[in-house]
């Protein structure tokens, strides 16, 4: 009899068993869809910026790719420092990215973030600048072996935005690999720098493409190398660095990344995503306007994570051998 009674009473707790193996199932299909939640990208500097209006671009296409929303949360501060601290307060499931500069490298080499560079994951690139040696029209250094002589004995006065900035590290980088002196004046903004190099204030400067491309284009401005491998596409006549004899290369990157820890998964699912935005009309159309290629500049993870340790460890070097580390 006890047996008997005990029958129906089994099967309900198996029928509920299986109830709550179902709900479990469910709910771990429901946490692992993604995105589940509006995803941020935190910005460092100003609205309205470079950062800001390359993020926003990327945004266009990639809230349709994932099927979600997207804000742009500007944390200004340190160096990148602030964003990196708000960051750490949000889960790392991928729905917190941080846009990137050199400057958070920078900021980090520094000792300036909570974060170090095992904490950082490249997600994509969206932008790779390349540097220009430039001069004035009138400069007598019509080429770079020219100005490096020139160099050799004298320290030229050279425009950088910022020291400790890209341009500076730059700088310094070639003038180990070349043996020369300098000195370096800082202006605030690449724009400035151009516009001093342009009325005699300095000798020489490092502007990116999208910064002096078009006054290298119309004459008002002489490229003498460009830090890179390779001659860019757009300006075959300047040639590289690299073919020079020196192997140096100094771009400025923009791309995006989150802190360790969020699924591999959800990582390659935002790279695949922002990498397709960035390759449509609307962002390839962006970095034209700048005279970029969104086939050479735009990366996903593997290509991007990569670069972004080898620009850290260059750069921590470099800041060393400049005085600029505590």
């Amino acid at each position: 009899m006890i047996n008997r009674a005990r029958r129906p009473c089994r099967r309900i707790v198996r029928a509920a068993s299986a109830a709550l193996l179902a709900l479990a199932a469910v709910a771990a299909a429901a946490a692992e869809k993604f995105p589940a939640k509006p995803i941020e990208v935190v910005i460092h500097s100003k609205y309205g910026g470079g950062t800001d209006t390359t993020a926003r671009m990327m945004i266009v296409g990639a809230k349709r790719i994932l099927g979600a929303d997207f804000t742009v949360v500007a944390k200004r501060g340190g160096g990148g420092s602030k964003a990196h601290q708000y960051a750490m307060s949000k889960p790392r499931d991928g729905h917190t990215v941080l846009a990137m500069t050199q400057t958070h490298l920078y900021t980090i080499a520094r000792g300036g973030s909570p974060l170090t560079i095992d904490d950082v994951v490249g997600v994509a690139r969206a932008m790779d600048d390349p540097t220009f040696v430039a001069v004035a029209k009138t400069s007598p250094h019509k080429t770079l072996a020219a100005l490096i002589e020139a160099s050799r004995t004298n320290a030229l006065n050279w425009g950088i935005a910022n020291v400790g900035g890209t341009e500076h590290i730059g700088l310094a980088q070639l003038a180990t690999a070349a043996g020369i002196k300098f000195k370096v004046v800082p202006f605030g903004s690449g724009a400035q720098m151009v516009q001093a190099l342009m009325s005699g204030a300095i000798d020489a400067t490092l502007p990116n493409v999208s910064e002096g491309g078009q006054q290298i284009k119309d004459g008002t401005m002489r490229a003498l190398a460009v830090m890179a491998e390779k001659r860019l596409p757009e300006f075959a006549d300047v040639p590289a660095t690299f073919e020079l004899g020196y192997q140096v290369k100094t771009s400025t990157t923009r791309g995006y990344w989150v802190l360790k820890g969020a699924p591999p998964e959800r990582v390659e699912a935002l790279s695949k995503a922002f990498v397709a935005a960035m390759r449509e009309p609307a962002f390839a159309n962006y970095l034209k306007g700048v005279g970029l290629d969104a086939g050479t500049n735009v990366a996903g993870h593997d290509v991007w994570d990569r670069q972004i340790k080898e620009e850290y460890a260059a750069a921590r070097e470099t800041l060393k051998s400049l005085g600029l580390l505590k």
